[in-house]
């Protein structure tokens, strides 16, 4: 080492490691994912997230309000609806009067300028708890299709910002972009879920939605946790098919696949920080064995040095205190 290179001289004051700070996060980076309710009073915990509660319309609409207030740029909502309203077919994702359409009316109403992202996928409204239409032991890709191009225009019509499909069937951005420019819903977004894994860090999440105990498995369907180069052709079908961001979930375990999207492609890259990560770390911290506060910043720093340009997470209300 030669004697006048010391790379620690940038990191002995806190204004020095500033001024030379290569990433940086803000409250506009975070998208915050919120579970809203058709069966809570006003609220119900979630067992295996603490900290994240089920949300009736009334506490929806006071979470929109403060999440404007913190600078929060949108919500990502996701619907636990009574099971009694659940059939095969995920019949009550297309009613216009459903939870979730009631959801982006109550957070327009409350909050006029925070945007609100929609979840495009039959899971939370299927009595088998697959993304899709399910024909024996098979999810049936084109049908299932016709049910979310329904289930996007409806969120449309009632004033989604952003439907974000995260059923990984074959062409359905395609299908979603042409329904929504025929319908005149020219400037609603869409979100992709280009580049979704078979995980098992999902497992918290349907606790929070109420899924229905799943039959078989998603691996049809969902990405191999094994591949990478597959992921590129996924994001560059979506991309021609009319996606205008994509998202990569799960997130920390896929750092490498957020770099290598954000690298490859032009769009804005989102990485989902999803259930299994909130509560690994909010056990850990409640155990004394690491910071939350620490851990749960560093890691969303974590998915802006990986290329992210923004991340949906539960943490997003805490995270947005914290960044004041």
């Amino acid at each position: 080492m030669y004697p006048n290179t010391r790379l620690r001289r940038t990191r002995q004051a806190d204004w020095s490691r500033r001024l030379v700070r290569e990433n940086s996060l803000s409250v506009n980076d975070l998208i915050w994912s919120v579970v809203v309710s058709d069966t809570a009073d006003p609220v119900e915990p979630v067992a295996a997230m603490p900290g994240v509660e089920r949300l009736s319309l009334a506490a929806l609409a006071k979470a929109a309000k403060e999440a404007h207030a913190l600078g929060i740029p949108a919500i990502a909502i996701f619907p636990h609806i009574d099971p009694a309203k659940k059939d095969d077919a995920g019949s009550e994702a297309l009613n216009p009067d459903g939870l979730v359409p009631n959801a982006i009316r109550t957070i327009k109403d409350a909050a006029p300028d925070l945007g609100v992202v929609c979840d495009v996928a039959l899971d939370p409204f299927t009595t088998h708890g697959h993304d899709g239409i399910l024909q024996g032991d098979r999810i049936a890709n084109d049908e299932t299709v016709e049910r979310l191009i329904e289930q996007a225009l409806v969120q449309a019509d009632a004033g989604c910002d952003v439907v974000a499909p995260s059923d990984m069937m074959d062409g359905r951005i395609g299908a979603i972009r042409e329904a929504l420019e025929g319908e005149g819903h020219h400037d609603t977004m869409i979100l992709s879920y280009a580049a979704k894994y078979a995980s098992g860090f999902y497992g918290p999440y349907r606790e929070a939605i109420g899924s229905a105990a799943l039959k078989g498995d998603k691996q049809t369907y969902q990405m191999d946790p094994s591949n990478r180069d597959e992921c590129l052709r996924e994001v560059e079908l979506d991309i021609a098919e009319g996606a205008d961001m994509v998202m990569v979930k799960p997130g920390l375990p896929y750092l490498d696949i957020v770099r290598a999207l954000s690298d490859t492609f032009p769009v804005p890259v989102y990485a989902f920080q999803v259930s299994g990560e909130y509560a690994m770390i909010e056990a850990a911290a409640a155990n004394g064995w690491i910071d939350g506060e620490r851990v749960m910043m560093e890691s969303l720093l974590a998915f802006k040095r990986a290329g992210a340009a923004g991340v949906v997470t539960y943490f997003a209300r805490r995270a947005a205190r914290k960044l004041g």
